[in-house]
């Protein structure tokens, strides 16, 4: 192998290691929050909240109103045609 080559892989390699060092911290980091929303929906529980209904809100306030809309819309529909509304 010349020198060019293994220049290039031990740069390579270098990066690759950088990559990984990072995506390790990041993980990390997603694992340490994780923990810190698993934390709120236990102390939201203490206080005599429902977590099921909050992790539904959570995620209708992370839709935009007009697909938050089509989504009720859906859903009122369906339950009209199963007898349930």
């Amino acid at each position: 192998m010349d020198e060019v080559t293994a220049d290039t892989q031990t740069v390579a390699a270098g990066q690759l290691r950088a990559f990984v060092e990072r995506i390790e911290r990041l993980e990390e980091e997603k694992k340490n929050i994780s923990d810190d929303i698993r934390e709120v929906y236990a102390e939201l529980k203490g206080n005599g909240f429902d977590p099921k209904a909050v992790r539904a809100l959570v995620r209708l306030r992370k839709q935009d109103q007009s697909e938050r809309q089509e989504a009720e819309a859906m859903l009122e529909l369906y339950k009209q045609a199963l007898g349930m509304a």
